[in-house]
């Protein structure tokens, strides 16, 4: 028989197996513990609008959940069957949802271990040693102290900001090269659904503006070097493979890496043409350059030398240069020099001869092809597949000419 379920009533029922009906709320049962007075645990029955079974569902007990609260959750509930909603199974599916939301959380990849999966991928394309190891010794100093155990899908603003904080003003050019390697990181954790979103371009809305001064590397004024090449650089013994090297890369305005690692089987001397291939270009992309008249007859003679069969400027060990030789050339020079002035990197000598092209005339096309640089523009990067070689020849032989102060 149903009854007016009220708090003092049930607080009053003895101990022992006894099934009370609420009168006010059909359906509503109290079932009383038949171990201890003045307790016991509410449950509905319903029929299911999904199954069309008969069904309990637990409300809690009491007297932590008194009358009035159970018929509250008994509404509830009939708001969710008039919805066509079995509420066990709602509950069965939202309690699914999370065991597999949280299992998923758990298998979730940390940031360091995503950042070294993309420094996996990326560290076989670095063409320079220095930079391949640069990339990854910046994150585990500057990163993984403070993100690196860290969920990477859990990782705000508000953590990047830890890591950069430190280097912002005091190292500026630490810090842009850190959130340029963390901004990889996390292009690459969304790409792959690891996260949700990247949060390293909003550092700008949280730590203020570094002073905008970059620092350029070196470059000597293009008309001081032919007084350098003649003082400096012309003056070598035949074994003396540095200012050889030295010598090329003016010529040529190749990176330093791309002369330490030349070998005799990218030239063809005949035809005055260096091939540099894929795989040592910093853009992974074959580079022609075809070589002035004075750069072929050195070659020749470096060549007739017999200094190493394989590499073109060996070390006295018979290994590549070191990244600072020709810096440390540079720097010698630097303090004896009564021509140069302030003496450049060896990057620097790109700039001079982009100079040079500039005041010249050149094209930017010859230019942009002859420095080897990635073209943003899919139009233009498709035009200069053609390496523009045989364009650039003469452009090349009047550089040449120029050093030479003809």
């Amino acid at each position: 028989m149903a009854e007016n379920l009220t708090t003092k009533k049930l607080a009053a029922q003895p101990a022992g197996k006894k099934v009370l009906s609420d009168i006010a709320t059909p359906g509503l049962r109290y079932l009383a513990s038949d171990k201890k007075a003045g307790e016991g645990k509410w449950v509905f029955r319903y029929t299911s609008p999904e199954t069309g079974a008969r069904r309990d569902i637990g409300l809690g007990s009491f007297p932590s959940v008194p009358p009035t609260r159970a018929r509250e959750k008994v509404r509830d509930i009939e708001i969710s069957l008039r919805a066509g909603r079995d509420p066990l199974e709602v509950r069965t599916r939202e309690k699914q949802a999370a065991e597999e939301a949280e299992s998923e959380a758990a298998k979730a990849p940390t940031f360091e271990k995503i950042a070294r999966e993309v420094y996996e991928k990326r560290a076989p394309k670095f063409s320079n040693a220095k930079h391949r190891a640069q990339w990854i010794s910046t994150l585990e100093t500057y990163a993984f102290p403070h993100i690196g155990s860290m969920r990477v899908r859990d990782v705000r603003t508000k953590h990047i900001a830890q890591c950069l904080e430190p280097i912002w003003f005091s190292k500026p050019e630490t810090a842009s090269r850190v959130k340029q390697r963390l901004e990889v990181v996390f292009r690459y954790a969304v790409a792959h659904e690891y996260a949700d979103l990247n949060p390293v371009p909003a550092i700008a809305d949280v730590l203020d503006e570094q002073d905008a001064k970059v620092e350029h590397q070196p470059a000597m004024a293009f008309q001081a070097i032919p007084a350098f090449m003649a003082e400096h650089v012309r003056t070598r013994k035949p074994s003396d493979t540095v200012r050889a090297a030295l010598e090329l890369l003016i010529l040529t305005a190749a990176r330093s890496g791309e002369i330490r690692g030349a070998m005799w089987t990218e030239f063809n001397l005949a035809s005055g043409v260096w091939t540099v291939p894929a795989e040592r270009m910093k853009m992974r992309v074959e580079h022609i350059v075809p070589l002035p008249r004075h750069a072929v007859d050195m070659l020749r003679d470096l060549k007739a030398a017999k200094l190493h069969d394989e590499l073109v400027f060996p070390s006295p060990r018979g290994k590549v240069l070191s990244d600072m030789t020709i810096t440390a050339l540079l720097r010698r020079v630097e303090a004896k020099s009564t021509t140069a002035g302030r003496v450049a990197t060896a990057h620097g000598f790109r700039s001079s001869f982009r100079d040079w092209l500039s005041e010249n005339g050149y094209s930017r096309e010859l230019a942009e092809r002859a420095l080897a640089h990635q073209v943003a523009n899919a139009v233009e990067r498709a035009y200069l597949r053609t390496k523009l070689a045989e364009q650039r020849r003469p452009m090349m032989q009047a550089w040449s000419d120029y050093l030479d102060n003809k």
